[in-house]
C-alpha cells in the first residue's frame, strides 16, 4: 500500500514538472516570437475583453499597433521617468526600488506601493493578466528573465507602449492618444505624454476623473523628470 502511494507520489510529482516545464517553453516561444513579430494581444487585452463583452456582446477593444520610431519620444521618456528611472541600467529588476517599495508597504501595514519595473510590467500584461494567483509573482520573474535575455531594452519598450492599458477598453500608445487628444501617438506633446504616463497606474480611474487633483499634481512631476531620462 505504502509502495504504491510513493509511486503515485512520484508520478504525480513527475507529471507537474513536466506541464510547468511545457509552460515555460510556451512562453519561451512566444517570446522568441515577438522578438521580431508584434504580439495582436495580450492576456491583460484578453481578459479585458471577456469583461467588456460579459456586459455588452459586441464590445471591441481600441488597439492600433504602431512601431517605435511613430512613437513620440516625449512618451518614451515621460514613461520611463513615471515608470522605470533605471530601465537602461538594470537588467529586469530595480533591487533598490523594490526595497523601498517593501518598506513603504511595511510601515503602512498595506499594498500602497510598488517596485515593479517596465520590464516586470510587460511580462504580467503579455501572459498573467491582473488575476492574484500564489504563483505570479515568480512566474513574472521567470518570464521578466527571459524577455531582459531575448529583448533589446528598445524592443521592450517597444511592445510595452503598445500593449499596456490606457483606458476603459483602451490599448497602446496610438489609441490612448487619439482617445485622449485626437491625435496620434507621434504627435503628442510633453505635457501630454507625462498626462498619459502619470494615468498608467489606474487608467479606468483616471479615463473618467481626468482633471483630479492626484493626476495634475504626478503630471507635473513627470514632467519635471522627462528631461532626466533617456530612452533606448
Amino acid at each position: 500500500m505504502l509502495k504504491t502511494l510513493w509511486r503515485w507520489l512520484w508520478r504525480s510529482i513527475a507529471l507537474f514538472v513536466a506541464v510547468v516545464l511545457i509552460y515555460q517553453l510556451w512562453i519561451f516561444a512566444h517570446i522568441w516570437w515577438w522578438v521580431d513579430h508584434n504580439p495582436s494581444t495580450s492576456a491583460f487585452m484578453e481578459q479585458r475583453l471577456e469583461v467588456l463583452q460579459s456586459k455588452q456582446p459586441d464590445a471591441e477593444l481600441r488597439h492600433q499597433w504602431v512601431p517605435y520610431n511613430r512613437i513620440s519620444n516625449n512618451l518614451k521618456r515621460a514613461l520611463i521617468a513615471a515608470e522605470d528611472s533605471k530601465f537602461l541600467d538594470h537588467e529586469g529588476f530595480d533591487w533598490e526600488s523594490i526595497q523601498k517599495a517593501y518598506e513603504k508597504n511595511q510601515k503602512k501595514g498595506k499594498l500602497v506601493a510598488g517596485g515593479s519595473t517596465i520590464s516586470q510590467q510587460l511580462a504580467k500584461n503579455l501572459f498573467l493578466s491582473s488575476r492574484k494567483v500564489f504563483w505570479r509573482k515568480a512566474e513574472e520573474a521567470v518570464i521578466t528573465v527571459m524577455l531582459e535575455k531575448m529583448m533589446s531594452k528598445r524592443r521592450i519598450l517597444e511592445v510595452y507602449l503598445n500593449v499596456i492599458e490606457w483606458g476603459n477598453g483602451v490599448f497602446g500608445a496610438e489609441a490612448a492618444a487619439r482617445h485622449y487628444y485626437k491625435t496620434s501617438a507621434s504627435s503628442l506633446s510633453a505635457e501630454q505624454a507625462a498626462r498619459l504616463a502619470s494615468m498608467v497606474p489606474n487608467p479606468r480611474y483616471f479615463d473618467t476623473h481626468r482633471n483630479s487633483r492626484g493626476l495634475e499634481r504626478k503630471t507635473g512631476i513627470i514632467l519635471a523628470r522627462m528631461n532626466q531620462v533617456q530612452a533606448p
